[in-house]
């Protein structure tokens, strides 16, 4: 995408599509996953972890789109001003844990087209890829990106709310326990919280902010506005598809292990459910593939001219090789385990590195970052932190 500053009638756009690219970019196959197995785990006490993640995920973004914004640095600069090279290994951890999980996206893909078309999972893995490598080659990919990722996160969320209604959840239960819950889990929250702005989605929107022209302070709140609501849309998905599964578990319904989203789909709505759910993970791993190539690449595209000038190329070499990995070997559970741990890291040091830069006049001119931003940011960076070196050494045993 290119870096030249956007028309100042196209900025609202910008930070809109910016806020559905860090969403759609969150709500992967995982995304869908982790939900539907932690509503089996605490049924309408989950309301509670996504009220709690919701907090949580809007102090981490609102930290690292103001600063990047501000700062008119992408994260691997800011890194190495801060210290030189510390950009270097944080484009790295990057981009090899948007790869690995790219395999996970694009077999992801594979399943939705199975679901919604029959198609087989390789030959859908394959039409996902080439479908996500001529979007990047359209000759205005950022404005294509924009309308694309809102189209599909209207198309997901609508599918999403259909099957909820029809599964006939235990609203005022809901309502109680998001803010009087009955069991919690620490684990929860920060397993969301870094499934919703970990790994690479930590950067996705300030990046794009960043090509699309949006810098300074006069930007801030555009900035606001945008990271807030790509949080919110993402909440508005994980709490559809939370009453959504606990209508059907509240039911009687036994989830299957292998593939629980599916089964609640399917236990909602019959066929046509599992039609819907066909759709909504297709759409969910389209744009987190195209989420995760560009946000990956965005990373190489500073250090050099003739990587910025050859972007195109390496994101097609990035979705090519994640593609074929998955075709020809499958998950390769080994790497995808480590990608998680390194994953896990990637919050707490990314977002550690952009409050460390706050207090950098040179980086931040004359702005002052507000005090509760900060608090909000550490605590954040402690709590991920934590879990992180918690699930490396389990890891490592």
């Amino acid at each position: 995408m290119s870096l030249k500053p956007a028309k100042p009638t196209l900025t609202k756009g910008v930070g809109l599509g910016a806020a559905m690219l860090m969403a759609t970019s969150a709500i992967g196959p995982g995304f869908l996953t982790q939900t539907t197995v932690f509503t089996q785990q605490l049924l309408s006490s989950f309301g509670f972890v996504i009220f709690i993640t919701l907090l949580l995920d809007i102090g981490a973004q609102l930290n690292i789109w103001r600063i990047l914004v501000v700062s008119e640095s992408k994260a691997q600069d800011v890194a190495n001003t801060l210290l030189p090279g510390l950009g270097y290994v944080l484009a790295a951890l990057v981009i090899l844990g948007g790869f690995a999980f790219n395999i996970a996206n694009v077999g992801g893909a594979g399943l939705g087209l199975r679901a919604m078309l029959g198609f087989d999972v390789t030959t859908g893995a394959l039409i996902t890829g080439t479908c996500a490598i001529a979007i990047f080659w359209f000759n205005h990919v950022g404005q294509l990106v924009d309308k694309m990722v809102k189209i599909f996160a209207l198309i997901m969320i609508v599918l999403t709310l259909i099957v909820a209604v029809i599964a006939h959840p235990p609203m005022a239960q809901v309502i109680q326990h998001t803010f009087i819950p009955q069991q919690t889990s620490a684990l929860a929250v920060v397993t969301l919280v870094g499934g919703t702005v970990g790994g690479y989605i930590s950067f996705a929107g300030a990046h794009r902010l960043l090509d699309g022209g949006l810098r300074g302070t006069a930007a801030l709140p555009l900035v606001d506005r945008s990271a807030v609501t790509g949080i919110v849309i993402t909440s508005i998905m994980r709490f559809s598809l939370f009453i959504a599964a606990l209508g059907v578990i509240t039911a009687g319904t036994v989830l299957d292990a292998a593939n629980p989203t599916a089964t609640v789909f399917g236990a909602a709505a019959g066929q046509v459910g599992y039609r819907f759910f066909g759709v909504v993970m297709w759409c969910a791993s389209i744009t987190s593939v195209i989420g995760a190539a560009y946000t990956s690449v965005s990373f190489l595209t500073t250090f050099h001219p003739l990587l910025l000038r050859y972007n195109k190329w390496l994101v097609t070499v990035f979705i090519v090789s994640s593609t074929m990995i998955f075709v020809l070997i499958g998950k390769p559970v080994s790497l995808l385990v480590a990608a998680g741990a390194i994953n896990g890291f990637i919050l707490p040091a990314g977002l550690a590195i952009v409050l460390l830069a706050a207090a950098r006049k040179r980086l931040m001119g004359s702005y002052k970052h507000p005090v509760w931003l900060q608090i909000a940011g550490w605590l954040v960076v402690l709590a991920v932190g934590w879990l992180a070196l918690k699930s490396f050494y389990s890891w490592l045993a």
